[in-house]
């Protein structure tokens, strides 16, 4: 008899984020993981490993990692912009920056 494991699978919009609980027999992926949570059903854009990048617990991970007990699977959508091509913009506009991103205030 095959063990299972539990994992969630993450999916987060600007404004709300999906988590699903899946259990899996033991050995299976990633990509497994995020087949199973039925979220590319519900959100057709997702596309591990391709489009959108996977992670868990925040750090990367490939659709082929096995996972664990408990594990938490991540799908990332893609950046809209490049923050180094952000950062090298406004810098290149004399703007100064702040912590947390935003332009500098004038005391």
């Amino acid at each position: 008899m095959s063990e299972f494991i539990e994992v969630e699978v993450v999916y987060a919009l600007a404004h709300q984020q999906d988590i699903v609980t899946v259990s899996l027999p033991e050995g299976a992926t990633a990509h497994e993981a995020v087949e199973a949570s039925g979220l590319m059903l519900k959100y057709p854009e997702i596309d591990p490993g391709g489009r959108n990048k996977l992670g868990i617990y925040a750090r990367p991970a490939r659709p082929d990692t096995v996972l664990r007990e408990h594990d938490r699977v991540e799908i990332y959508r893609p950046l809209i912009a490049d923050p180094k091509a952000v950062r090298k913009k406004r810098a290149e506009e004399g703007k100064a920056m702040k912590k947390g991103g935003g332009a500098a205030q004038d005391a």
